[in-house]
């Protein structure tokens, strides 16, 4: 069950779960907190589990008209101060990366481990930013054909037939995101600046876990990022969608990132 505290006027929505070390999972863009629902069974067993649904995602309404990755990541720590969590271990799912990395940066101490789920503290590309841009103006007259769109472009091609039950339902999820939230998020994430140095110079594991064939994040930038940042590197065999597409290996190789911190 959810609960919320209150945030510049803002209901934030969250949950915790279980005992012991807290890990703090952090949901991508259009997604909310129920992506988690089949690792959090498994995380929480010996630790302490804490899911948020970010602003303009799930359950938590949109603040203004640009969210930030600093704006989000004061939510999170808002979130953690209500619950006095001290030290954690974050692991951020794509834009959920792009935050853990700015809360990071805001508390360098307090982080026992990163994990950056298909995702990357490099910045956007000029023609990823070019694509959000134009993806914001299609958006606010096509917003369902767009959504739908956005999902299954994150998976591996070959997995979009035998994962159709579980893609289906993360569009369903997606469309409850609002059409300000999705633009709010998109213009975060373009203006958002390259935070290898928060990689490298962090004094905590680091983990990237990374799909052979995510059709959003090349997968050579990502074996050069995690050389350059000395961070360690999983690779799984699919799409930008691990926690779908390779569930099984997801949980195997968090329970050790976990039990490692």
């Amino acid at each position: 069950m959810q609960k919320s505290i209150t945030f510049k006027n803002v209901n934030i929505y969250f949950s915790d779960k279980g005992e012991g070390t807290a890990v703090v999972l952090i949901h991508g863009f259009l997604e909310n907190s129920t992506m988690w629902d089949k690792i959090i069974p498994e995380l929480s067993i010996r630790n302490r589990v804490i899911t948020i649904d970010l602003l303009g995602h799930g359950k938590t309404d949109c603040l203004g008209y640009v969210h930030s990755m600093e704006l989000f990541a004061k939510t999170v720590e808002a979130v953690l101060k209500e619950l006095r969590i001290r030290k954690y271990i974050l692991v951020g799912h794509s834009l959920g990366g792009y935050i853990s990395l700015a809360l990071t940066k805001m508390n360098p101490l307090k982080i026992k481990g990163l994990c950056l789920l298909n995702s990357t503290s490099n910045e956007d590309s000029e023609a990823r930013k070019k694509l959000r841009i134009r993806a914001n103006k299609m958006v606010k007259n096509n917003f369902e054909t767009m959504v739908k769109m956005s999902i299954s472009n994150l998976f591996h091609q070959e997995n979009l037939l035998k994962c159709k039950e579980e893609i289906d339902a993360v569009k369903k999820e997606a469309l409850q995101t609002s059409v300000q939230g999705y633009i709010a998020a998109n213009e975060g994430m373009k203006n958002r600046e390259n935070t290898n140095y928060i990689l490298l110079e962090g004094n905590f594991r680091k983990l990237l876990i990374v799909g052979k064939k995510d059709p959003i994040l090349s997968f050579d930038a990502s074996l050069k990022e995690a050389t350059e940042t000395n961070s360690e590197i999983a690779i799984f065999p699919d799409g930008h969608m691990s926690h779908i597409e390779n569930t099984n290996d997801l949980v195997r190789v968090l329970k050790n990132f976990i039990k490692n911190c």
